[in-house]
């Protein structure tokens, strides 16, 4: 015999339960919530690493390398950049908290950082007085970690997106969080093959312009540098001492 409950609809009850729990951010598809997570680390690293501004750096910097030599610093540098971020993805939060080090502090080291490089191109004539670098020695240049790497495309701002990714996934998905994480490494090698696409290209600015199109445009990006750095030092410190 059945039920008056069973009569009266509790099964119909249950299964709106159930597309309710489906429709819930929880409840959504693996694969769903796999390329969401791809889709927004892309839409979230792209702007910050922001490889159309290192372009111009890159292509300066690298004015009088080959082509051979200057592609192998753009691959280099984006590979560079991958392991960081990748590194902060998986040991940020441990690395963060076994030294102390907080956001602010890697954005004022970012910032001094990116200022000295800034003030190296601004003035390289300080450089050229000493001796003037021969093709040899600017063969023999090595860029692709500092400053393509870090803290141009895995600077303060990207690597701070990935320390928050990296503390808040295992709460916000307690049950898929490693596929979260597979899909956070995929949006970043994405994120930064675009990178090496866009630095490749960026060498034949060097072609267009030449050398003295190339040493003006150093002096350019050399002062933007020095106002960005100074802008994330003055950023850290704000944040530091709370005055935003």
């Amino acid at each position: 015999m059945l039920r008056p409950d069973t009569l009266l609809g509790c099964r119909p009850a249950k299964s709106a339960q159930d597309r309710a729990r489906r429709l819930r951010p929880g409840g959504s598809k693996p694969i769903l919530v796999f390329l969401d997570t791809i889709l927004l680390s892309i839409g979230a690293l792209l702007p910050i690493m922001n490889p159309f501004a290192t372009a111009p750096l890159f292509a300066s910097l690298t004015a009088g390398f080959d082509s051979r030599k200057r592609n192998r610093e753009a691959l280099l540098g984006c590979i560079y950049a991958f392991g960081i971020l990748a590194a902060f993805l998986l040991a940020g939060t441990a690395i963060v908290d076994f030294f102390g080090i907080s956001i602010p502090g890697m954005r004022v080291a970012g910032g001094l950082i990116i200022s000295s490089i800034g003030f190296r191109m601004l003035f390289p004539a300080l450089q050229n007085l000493v001796a003037a670098p021969s093709q040899e020695q600017e063969q023999d240049l090595d860029i692709a970690f500092t400053p393509i790497a870090m803290p141009s495309l895995a600077g303060p701002g990207s690597i701070s997106v990935v320390l928050t990714a990296a503390t808040q996934i295992k709460s916000l998905h307690p049950d898929d969080w490693g596929l979260i994480y597979v899909a956070v490494i995929l949006g970043m090698a994405a994120t930064l093959f675009i990178s090496w696409l866009v630095l490749r290209a960026a060498s034949s600015m060097v072609h267009f312009l030449g050398r003295s199109g190339i040493d003006a445009m150093t002096r350019m990006f050399g002062f933007l540098l020095v106002c960005i750095g100074m802008q994330f030092l003055l950023t850290g410190i704000a944040d530091f001492y709370g005055l935003r």
